[in-house]
């Protein structure tokens, strides 16, 4: 035991971060969260949505983190209320697996996002997320292609409306088939587009189990990833030490480029303290 306790306090010093409770699965007491926001922080409401939104708001609110991603128009009164911004808006898609790469489903895109796009700059929020679709047995150049003939439909009006429309990335894993699985395919979409206008949401989840060398990606084509997720490999769990990442490496590379977007938690949680392992989180991408 003393062995181990040993262990856990040299992490916690080497890291600067946290301390053995937040090791320990307790999460660091509110006296010692504290940011310094070099990172603007962001998480994503459904890890948390056995907690009721206004309550999480007021949470945020206690930890000074002042963003929330994926929350759609019917919620943003209750984001004022609170003061909250909304990092990354949705409700213009249709699913994560019917998307831009089909054709068959553009009307219905082009009708959701020409209705969205306004409301969302209304309200102040910059961006607005958006799914490539699964293939399908479509070809990847053919659907880049669809992706391309769509898109390029509704950017004219993001762009009037100063509207960042941002296709995530995912791996193979957890959504087999799921077209903008690389980071390649998804910059050579941003291309074609040309417009500052259309970005790519980096999850450094996903990209680390579909294609790795995240730091490097990140370093060299920064200039197309509008927003980033983070969660910890394997299982989207804690971003601790039970996973292979190491967050404040990426963070300081994210930094280093400049990036003044939003940075969003999207783990799964497994400790009993919730709001505990979410702090952690913050304070281990707090570089």
């Amino acid at each position: 035991m003393k062995r181990r306790n040993f262990i856990a306090t040299a992490a916690a010093g080497s890291a600067g971060l946290v301390s053995v409770s937040a090791l320990s699965n307790e999460g660091p007491t509110q006296k010692d969260f504290k940011l310094k926001h070099n990172i603007n922080h962001s998480v994503c409401q459904w890890c948390f949505n056995d907690i009721p939104l206004e309550e999480f708001l007021s949470t945020l609110n206690e930890l000074g983190i002042k963003a929330i991603d994926l929350i759609g128009p019917k919620d943003w009164p209750l984001l004022k209320k609170h003061n909250i911004h909304c990092s990354m808006c949705n409700g213009a898609e249709i699913s994560l697996t019917e998307g831009w790469n089909d054709p068959k489903y553009h009307e219905q895109l082009i009708q959701n996002y020409t209705e969205i796009i306004p409301l969302v700059a209304e309200a102040g929020y910059t961006n607005l997320i958006c799914f490539s679709g699964n293939r399908r047995g479509i070809n990847d150049y053919v659907g880049l292609q669809h992706c391309v003939d769509g898109l390029s439909q509704i950017m004219p009006l993001a762009e009037e409306h100063g509207v960042v429309i941002q296709m995530e990335l995912f791996n193979q894993i957890d959504h087999p088939d799921y077209m903008c699985d690389n980071s390649l395919w998804g910059i050579e979409l941003c291309r074609r587009l040309g417009s500052d206008n259309f970005k790519l949401l980096f999850d450094i989840y996903h990209m680390q189990i579909q294609e790795g060398d995240i730091i490097r990606t990140i370093q060299k084509y920064h200039n197309y990833f509008g927003h980033y997720h983070t969660a910890g490999v394997p299982g989207r769990h804690e971003i601790d030490e039970t996973q292979e990442l190491y967050y404040p490496a990426i963070m300081h590379a994210i930094l280093n480029t400049g990036f003044k977007g939003h940075v969003a938690q999207e783990f799964i949680v497994t400790w009993e303290d919730k709001i505990g392992a979410l702090k952690d989180a913050f304070l281990r991408c707090d570089v």
